[in-house]
């Protein structure tokens, strides 16, 4: 019996006390509620810029996201800048060739067509390759 008086003791002591700690814990928020509710309407409103910039921001980004998506429709433009200039030219490649058949070096095509050497020396060797596949 004494087993028993013991353990009703014990559960009777953990119910008062989590009934103690509940109270406390709604007094609190009780409190807490009554503070919140007292604050001056100059203080609630002082968020209010910052709902004002999340407008904004929120304005700015659909902004951007439409110019995106309305950048992603249009076609690139091709750049402004002039196209590089073909140092050969139809006559210039003809005229090359026509050397070349002549027996001159890739130096004196260079030369006497004013063009660098090495365009004239990949002009020969696709030449050359060409006429070996034909």
């Amino acid at each position: 019996m004494n087993f028993l008086l013991g353990a009703l003791a014990l559960l009777s002591a953990l119910v008062l006390t989590g009934t103690a700690v509940s109270l406390f814990a709604l007094r609190r928020a009780h409190g807490l509620l009554h503070e919140v509710r007292s604050w001056p309407t100059e203080a609630l409103s002082a968020a209010a810029p910052a709902e004002d910039t999340t407008r904004e921001l929120r304005a700015t980004v659909e902004s951007l996201a439409a110019q995106v998506r309305e950048l992603q429709r249009t076609p690139a433009a091709p750049a402004d800048a002039a196209a590089p200039r073909s140092g050969f030219n139809v006559t210039k490649r003809s005229q090359a060739l026509r050397l070349h058949r002549q027996g001159e070096s890739a130096d004196q095509i260079a030369a006497s067509l004013q063009l660098p050497r090495q365009e004239v020396e990949l002009l020969l060797k696709v030449h050359r390759i060409v006429l070996s596949t034909v």
